[in-house]
């Protein structure tokens, strides 16, 4: 075993380190979750929507003769760090802590998301003075072969992104159903960036759904990633305008996505919530992540 490090170094958006995590993160949890906040489907959504790029070379690769063994990275930004690790590398988790310390910082501000009950994760970091919070990260499972029954209104539709997908009508349905006033500007950035998710690689368009309202409007939506091969499937993101909540139409929307996925082969449907909302449609909690912060 031969384990060098270095930097993620490529700050295009879908380079070949891009596509190397990726291929990690799908490989690490081919039997069991080992990583279940930071899968590949939550490596690509949040490419295009979070990412600065100027920061990419401060995500951290371990390597034993080209083969990644362990990443420490972030998802929306400087601040957090994500450790992932294959199993048979127990020795990485020091160096995972420690150079998440050193370099994963936002001017001194660090939350690390830790599997709650791994012992030795624990105590390197408090050994490096970071300490547990009441914070966390909730990972919860559904059961694709139990999805309860689901319905929607009269006159009420399905549609995917590999229909008749209207684009406009989809950044409205994301800007309303994460709670932001109004319409959204539809201006040329915003709309290259909703269009930009059509070219992640591992997407499939037939897997983002949305409801449609008689009057032609998005109102809700689910997104899900799933690959041939996977027993999960990975739901991101989930949103509903608020003005057609307590209808029923956001549980339908995500199962009808979880269906879908189950019908290509996933035995399970997997999403990062603390919301009631996903137990009363089935979910149950799996994986439980405390977020431990440096000492300033």
């Amino acid at each position: 075993m031969s384990v060098t490090f270095r930097n993620y170094s490529d700050k295009t958006t879908y380079s070949d380190d891009y596509r190397k995590v990726r291929d990690f993160l799908i490989r690490i949890n081919t039997e069991k979750l080992t990583t279940p906040r930071m899968l590949w489907g939550a490596w690509d959504w949040a490419r295009p929507f979070y990412w600065n790029n100027e920061d990419a070379d401060k995500i951290g690769l371990w390597e034993d003769n080209g083969k990644l063994v362990a990443l420490a990275t972030y998802e929306s930004g400087l601040g957090e760090a994500f450790l992932c690790l294959d199993e048979s590398y127990p020795s990485l988790k020091y160096d995972l802590i420690v150079y998440a310390k050193e370099n994963l910082h936002n001017n001194g501000n660090l939350t690390l998301s830790l599997p709650d009950g791994d012992r030795d994760f624990a105590r390197i970091a408090i050994a490096q003075d970071f300490l547990p919070t009441e914070s966390n990260d909730r990972v919860l499972t559904l059961d694709i072969d139990v999805l309860q029954e689901y319905l929607l209104p009269e006159n009420y539709s399905f549609i995917s992104m590999a229909d008749d997908w209207n684009w406009y009508q989809f950044d409205r349905v994301m800007w309303r159903g994460f709670n932001h006033e109004g319409r959204p500007s539809y201006d040329d950035d915003s709309m290259s960036k909703r269009k930009h998710i059509a070219s992640l690689p591992m997407l499939k368009p037939e897997l983002k759904i949305c409801v449609v309202a008689p009057d032609g409007n998005y109102v809700s939506h689910c997104g899900t990633w799933y690959q041939p091969g996977d027993f999960y499937c990975y739901v991101e993101p989930v949103a509903t305008d608020p003005d057609y909540r307590k209808m029923g139409l956001g549980k339908a929307v995500v199962l009808e996505a979880i269906r879908r996925c189950g019908e290509l082969g996933a035995k399970q449907a997997v999403v990062g919530s603390n919301q009631q909302f996903y137990f009363n449609i089935g979910f149950y909690p799996t994986h439980t992540l405390t977020h431990w912060k440096l000492k300033r």
